[in-house]
Formats: structure tokens, C-alpha cells, sequence
């Protein structure tokens, strides 16, 4: 781009890709590689001088954590299918194959780029008096120290094994970790293989003595290493070798199973001994070990990555503590919007006053749990339900639901079983509401429930009043923190019988025969999108303005990316935010020239899905058209799950959505990443000490426009707004 202001500049000229078929396959980005894309942005965050050391660390850590969900999920995924000899291309003409060999590519260049990053990391750290320490770094009185941390907290969870025919060969899980031994009997030089598990359940990083305002750290495996004498008394240590295992996490669910949740917990156990589909080993490990390990673990050679560096390094979230608060983000403490202030915390007076939207984590996520809580120990609600994807472990929201059912009231809650790598958690929390009294229910076998819905019926006079909560997050008070999301409070009727009706469907498999204002996957949510791409198509065709402005985590689907592409080309100019995936190709002649991507990553992760269409009239506008959702623009989730598009129609919170929100999206230039036409992105170069606006400032500083209170909106700061 000309200019880094993503929402003033004009769109770039566009360009040409030479031999690229954009009539073909050429006009999609292939996926996983895509994903792969904005990780290598996650990296680079990393690398940032304008983030703070420790914050640093952390999307480091993140980075890894994320590779290792994408070889167990995707890359799994994509093996079976070779395995199985299948040849069908995806959407850009790749087969599993051939994705394979260019995603082990890009994940060694990605694996190699995170240990650069750290050793530039623990310079800059040990600058300021936080070391991470080798064997040889420890002095005497460390080892002292060390002893006593090895009998007292280490010593007694571990396992040492000889690998030999009397000793099978132990079972390692997902993100196992253990050192392999070459070991020699010291009265006869005998030779033994041995493996030490490190167990999960102890701190990675063990805490070393050190002076006042110092923080030093030994990881754990270079301790075991040190103690191995102790732990094969009569063994001499010959070579060792660190190394880690990734397995495949898909989970296989039988259609006519008469137990669903007993299913389930059959699945999890059989998900523990997926097969290894990445092994990570660090450097200088001996041959002869090194291939009984692989034989041992099924590990075939190209599954197998040796890292000169650092194994396992989504541990070092372990170092970012709140002790040097000097190199974390500065403290933000999430706000309680003034109407609910004004309104003595009663959340019923507030969202009857009119529809709220709340913008987490700048306006805080304890409103959601409250809107329960006080459902819960009002007399006058006589029926809550109540959607669950994932929750926090000890919910207050499943609490809630739980007093409420125990109280007498009506609860329904649907807990969605099928929420990758929270099946268990869920199964849990699915079994406490039982106790308690409630309804539970889980959907359709072949749909995941992603939608995000709550209803709280309150008899008030002689009716009965839906109060409904839709958001485009999960009800998740920990991961609400640093989730960008939407929550949208209203006690609309309209909203409150499209809501009932959608329970109604999960709960009996009765599809609403009519929404007034909701759609929903997979049944009309994407033909509406569909409908509204083509109709902003038709405005610009028509000679008005023809705009769309979207916000979300993915685009995949191939066919709403081809309507944006008809879009374009009939001259609507389309702005897109996409955190991650983005498949569609922007800038290109003939086939995308009005359509632009961004990418934002920063303090908090983005979230929330938003779609604006002018209208006819432009953006930002009174009469555009505008909608939030749960949904990505992917195939599963348009195709293969329930989800859900609300139209907001209050002038407020469209207002709030269009001019603050998408607006301040739009314009920021601090943590935003421009795709050019071959799929990559680059960060606009900006001059040395110059202000780069950020929107997580801004929405920091600055109150959400439908949550204030008795004070009016009028001193909201909004960045552009037109009513012609």
C-alpha cells in the first residue's frame, strides 16, 4: 500500500502475476500454508522493539504452542489422506501430498527462525537480569541448591527405564517429553538405553539462587541430566538426547452410539495413542539411539526434526511473570460500562433500557457472567438456556447455571462435545449440571454448536420477557481477557424468538421454519451472505457506492471468495481484516483489484466477525447493513456447523460497530500486516519515532459507545462517521 492508514489510502494499482491461472485453481491461496503465514507474524511479533521483552517472549511461546495444534490437527489430517492414496486436489489444486512436502518446508524454516528469535531474546534478557543457565553456568552453592530441589520436588515423580527386551517400551502422549540415555555399566563397560520421562506435572524451569532483582533459571532437563548418576547407580552417562512427540488428536465417534459422552471418553483414551506425526529431537543424538527411539515410537524419518536449540519452547510462558512489570504490556484493567453503573450492576434495568454491546476486553467479560449469575437468584426468571463450547475449568458460568437449576428454575444447556481438546472439560461440566438439575443436551453428532447464545426468560407483569445474550466469543472468562470479542445484550422480541427457536433446533432437531432477524449454519447463513455480496454488487452495477467491510479469523470458503471476486470486479471496493488463514488473493488484475486484506496482531488476539455492506450508501452509514457473527467464512463453519449472523439494528450499536470498531481496525498501523497478491505479508514501514496508531490503544482509552450511561455518546471519540 501507498500509505499504511488502511482505511484513507486508496486502494493500490493492481498487479499482475504473470503465469498465475486466476481462472483456475491460481486464484486461491492453499490454506495451510496460509496458516503458516501468519504464525511466521506471530514469530516476527517476537522481533518487535515496540513490544516489551517479556510480551516477546510470550508470542514466542505462542508461536510454538500453535505449530504443535497445527501438525496435530491439520498436518494429521492431511498424512491420513496421503496414506489412503488420496489424490483430490483443495481449492488451489494441491494435493494432501504435495501440501506435505511444502509444509515441511515452511515448518523447518519456522522451527529454525523461533531459535533464532530466542537466542536474540535471552541476550536481551539476561541484559536485564533474567538467565536462563546451562550445566556449566552453576556454582557450587547452585548445585547445593539444586540438590535440594531434586529430593524434594522432582525426585519422586520420576520414572527411569531401561529399553531392553524385559522393559517395554513406555507409551509417551501428546507433547511427551524425555531424555534418551546411552548409558555403561562401570564394572564391565556393559552398555544400557534408557529413557527419562520428564514429567508434565513439574515446572519446566527451575528457579536457581540468585542476588536481589536477579532471576535465574536451570531447565528442568538439564537438572535430570545432572542427576542421572543418582538415578542408574553403577552407570556411567555415554550421550543423551532430548526429544518430544506430537500425535494425531483426531478423534473417531461412532454415528450410532446409544451413549454419546460414554462414547466420547472411549474416543479420548483412543486420541491418547495417535499415531506420531512430528518427533523433535536436539542435536548430536546418537545414531543407534536415536533409530530406536524412532522404531520404538513408529517415527518415520521425514516426521523427524532436529533442533539445534531449544526442545518444547511453548514452555518459556513459564519466565513471563508479573514480577518485572517493567517488561510486560503496561496494566489494563477491562472497564464496566456506564449504563450498568448507572443502573445500580442490574443487568436487566440496563439491557431494557436499550440493546448494549459490550466490546471485550475493553469492557469487561464479568458482565456476561453477572447477566447469569443475577438470572440465577432472581425470582422472577423462570427459564435459562444456555449454549457451551468452551468454558474455564472452575465456570463461574456453569456455577450460575447450575444455582439457577438447583433453585428450581428451568435450564437447558447445550455442551458442545465435539470442542477440539476441551472433550473432556466439557464432559465434566456436562455431568455437573446434570446434578444440579438441569437439561443437557449436545446437538447434532455431525454439526459442532459454535454458535454463542444465552436466554434468560423473566416473568415481568403478566408477560413473560426474553433477555438474550449473543456473542461471537466463548463463554470464557480466562481466554476473555485477551480475546477481542462482541457481546451484544438485548431484550428485542425479535431476537429473543430467533434465539428460543435456534435452542429449539438443538434440542429436537425441528429447523425453525422462519427467523425474523437471525441466520444460521448450515442452513441460510451463507446463501444470506451470498445474497448480500451480490446485492452490493448490484448497487455498484447500479452506479451508488458499493462497499463491504469484514472482520474475522478466516476465509476459505471458495465460493464466497469467488462472490467477493464478482464483487470487485462490478467495483465494490472491500476491506478485509483476517487475523489468520486467508485464502483469497487481493490486488490482482482482472480478478480482485478493489479488494484489500490486513492482518492485525498484537496485545490482544482478534476475535470477533463482522460484516458491513454500504448498502448503496457507503460506509460507514445509518442505512448500511450490518451484522455480527460466531462464524468464519470456512467451509465447516458455513457448512458443517451451527452458527450464527444477527443483523444489529439498533443506530447505536450499528454506529458503535461501523465508526469505532471496524473504523478503528481499519486505521490502525502499529500492529497490522498488509497481504500483497502472492500471499504475503508485510508489516507498512514506518519513519523512526513517528506515532503509529494502534486500535488496542484506542479501545483502551476510549468507552464503547452503546455502554454509556446517563453522560450520552456525544463525547465519544469516533474516528468518521456520514449520514448523507
Amino acid at each position: 500500500m501507498s500509505d499504511a492508514d488502511f482505511l484513507t489510502a486508496p486502494f493500490d494499482a493492481p498487479v499482475s502475476l504473470g503465469d498465475l491461472d486466476i481462472t483456475g485453481t491460481g486464484r486461491f491461496q492453499n490454506r495451510e500454508l496460509s496458516w503458516l503465514g501468519f504464525n511466521w507474524r506471530v514469530v516476527e511479533e517476537a522481533e518487535n522493539p515496540r513490544v516489551p521483552l517479556l510480551e516477546r517472549l510470550r508470542f514466542l511461546s505462542i508461536s510454538a504452542d500453535n505449530l504443535d495444534e497445527f501438525y496435530t490437527v491439520r498436518v494429521a489430517g492431511l498424512r491420513e489422506l496421503a496414506q489412503a492414496g488420496n489424490t483430490t486436489p483443495a481449492a488451489d489444486g494441491l494435493t494432501p501430498a504435495e501440501q506435505l512436502v511444502l509444509i515441511n518446508e515452511q515448518a523447518r524454516a519456522l522451527m529454525l527462525s523461533q531459535q533464532r528469535v530466542l537466542a536474540n531474546l535471552l541476550i536481551e534478557m539476561d541484559a536485564q537480569n533474567i538467565m536462563l543457565e546451562g550445566p556449566d553456568d552453576l556454582s557450587a552453592d547452585d548445585r547445593d541448591a539444586l540438590e535440594n530441589v531434586f529430593l524434594n520436588q522432582v525426585f519422586a515423580v520420576l520414572s527411569p527405564l531401561a529399553i531392553d527386551p524385559a522393559h517395554p517400551f513406555p507409551f509417551l502422549p501428546n507433547t511427551g517429553f524425555a531424555l534418551a540415555l546411552q548409558l555403561e555399566r562401570t564394572r564391565d563397560k556393559k552398555p544400557l538405553q534408557a529413557l527419562l520421562p520428564i514429567p508434565a506435572q513439574i515446572n519446566r524451569f527451575v528457579r536457581l539462587p540468585a542476588e536481589e532483582g536477579c532471576k535465574r533459571f536451570l531447565p528442568l532437563e538439564d537438572l535430570l541430566v545432572l542427576k542421572v548418576p543418582d538415578l542408574f547407580p553403577g552407570y556411567r552417562l555415554k550421550a543423551h538426547f532430548e526429544f518430544r512427540v506430537l500425535r494425531d488428536s483426531d478423534l473417531e465417534v461412532e454415528e450410532e452410539a446409544e451413549d454419546l459422552v460414554r462414547e466420547f471418553e472411549v474416543a479420548l483414551k483412543r486420541r491418547r495413542r495417535g499415531e506420531v506425526v512430528r518427533m523433535t529431537h536436539s542435536a548430536g543424538a546418537p545414531p543407534k539411539l536415536l533409530g530406536t527411539i524412532m522404531a520404538e515410537l513408529g517415527a518415520k524419518p521425514q516426521d523427524v526434526i532436529e533442533i539445534d536449540g531449544m526442545i518444547g519452547i511453548d514452555d518459556l510462558a513459564e519466565l513471563v511473570t508479573d514480577d518485572r512489570p517493567d517488561l510486560l504490556w503496561p496494566q489494563f484493567t477491562p472497564r464496566i460500562p456506564e449504563r450498568v453503573t448507572d443502573h445500580d450492576g442490574d443487568m436487566f434495568r440496563s439491557i431494557r433500557t436499550k440493546d448494549m454491546l459490550l466490546h471485550h476486553p475493553y469492557e469487561t467479560f464479568d458482565m456476561v457472567v453477572r447477566f447469569l449469575q443475577q438470572a440465577a437468584r432472581d425470582p422472577k426468571v423462570v427459564a435459562i438456556k444456555q449454549t457451551l463450547y468452551r468454558t474455564s475449568r472452575d465456570s463461574p458460568i456453569v456455577e450460575a447455571l447450575c444455582e439457577a437449576a438447583e433453585d428450581g428454575k428451568s435450564v437447558t444447556a447445550l455442551v458442545e462435545l465435539k470442542a477440539r481438546f476441551d472433550e473432556a472439560a466439557n464432559i465434566r461440566q456436562s455431568r455437573r449440571l446434570e446434578r444440579a438439575g438441569a437439561h443437557v443436551v449436545y446437538g447434532f453428532l455431525d454439526l459442532k454448536t459454535h454458535a454463542k447464545i444465552s436466554t434468560v426468560v423473566r416473568r415481568e407483569g403478566d408477560e413473560l420477557v426474553t433477555y438474550t445474550h449473543y456473542g461471537t466469543g466463548n463463554y470464557h472468562p480466562i481466554t476473555a481477557r485477551i480475546y477481542t470479542d462482541l457481546s451484544l445484550f438485548t431484550c428485542d422480541k425479535k431476537l429473543g424468538r430467533d434465539a428460543t427457536k435456534v435452542f429449539n433446533y438443538l434440542s429436537g432437531y425441528a429447523q425453525p421454519a422462519h427467523l425474523d432477524n437471525l441466520a444460521i449454519s448450515p442452513t441460510t447463513l451463507k446463501s444470506r451472505l451470498l445474497e448480500m455480496i451480490a446485492a452490493e454488487a448490484d448497487h455498484a452495477r447500479a452506479g451508488k457506492t458499493g462497499v463491504i467491510w469484514a472482520k474475522m479469523n478466516s476465509l476459505v470458503d471458495d465460493e464466497v471468495i469467488d462472490a467477493l471476486y464478482a464483487a470487485s470486479n462490478a467495483g465494490v471496493q472491500i476491506s478485509l481484516i483476517i487475523r489468520g488463514i486467508c485464502a483469497l488473493r487481493p490486488g490482482i488484475t482482472g480478478l480482485s483489484e478493489n479488494i484489500r486484506v490486513k492482518s492485525i496482531v498484537g496485545r490482544f488476539l482478534e476475535h470477533s466477525r463482522i460484516v458491513c455492506f454500504g448498502n448503496g450508501y457507503g460506509l460507514p452509514h445509518k442505512k448500511a447493513r450490518v451484522f455480527m457473527s460466531s462464524a468464519d467464512w470456512m467451509g465447516r463453519n458455513l457448512n458443517r456447523r451451527v452458527e450464527t449472523l444477527i443483523e444489529i439494528e439498533n443506530a447505536t450499536v450499528k454506529a458503535q460497530i461501523t465508526s469505532q470498531i471496524m473504523a478503528a481496525n481499519m486505521a490502525d498501523i502499529a500492529q497490522s500486516w498488509v497481504m500483497a497478491p502472492d500471499g504475503s505479508f508485510t508489516r507498512p514501514p514506518l519513519p523512526e519515532g513517528q506515532f503509529a496508531f494502534s486500535c488496542h490503544r484506542f479501545f483502551m482509552e476510549n468507552p464503547s459507545l452503546s455502554g454509556r450511561g446517563s453522560a450520552g455518546a456525544s463525547d465519544v471519540p469516533k474516528l468518521t462517521h456520514t449520514e448523507d
